[in-house]
């Protein structure tokens, strides 16, 4: 492989690498990584929000903006990756 195809093959990589999950944890705020915790452990918004002492309207922001940082589509996912990434007490 040429030089040039070799350097464009490992930018793209890199790029993909860059938007994979684990790497977009940073971005995730204090309050974000606390709502993922409670979120994967099983709390319903209304519980999160007690506990937090936020909305529920609030908690379900947080949600959606982690989701979106982390290019996730479901509870399930943001249970999975908050498992793999040692981010809940279960």
């Amino acid at each position: 492989m040429c030089s040039k195809i070799a350097s464009i093959v490992v930018e793209d990589y890199l790029h993909a690498l860059s938007k994979r999950p684990a790497t977009r944890a940073a971005e995730l705020t204090a309050s974000e990584r606390e709502v993922l915790q409670l979120v994967s452990e099983g709390q319903t918004s209304k519980e999160i929000a007690a506990r937090l002492h936020m909305s529920s309207k609030s908690v379900e922001t947080h949600r959606r903006k982690i989701m979106d940082k982390l290019n996730l589509h479901s509870i399930a996912g943001l249970t999975k990756y908050a498992i793999q990434n040692g981010m809940t007490s279960l």
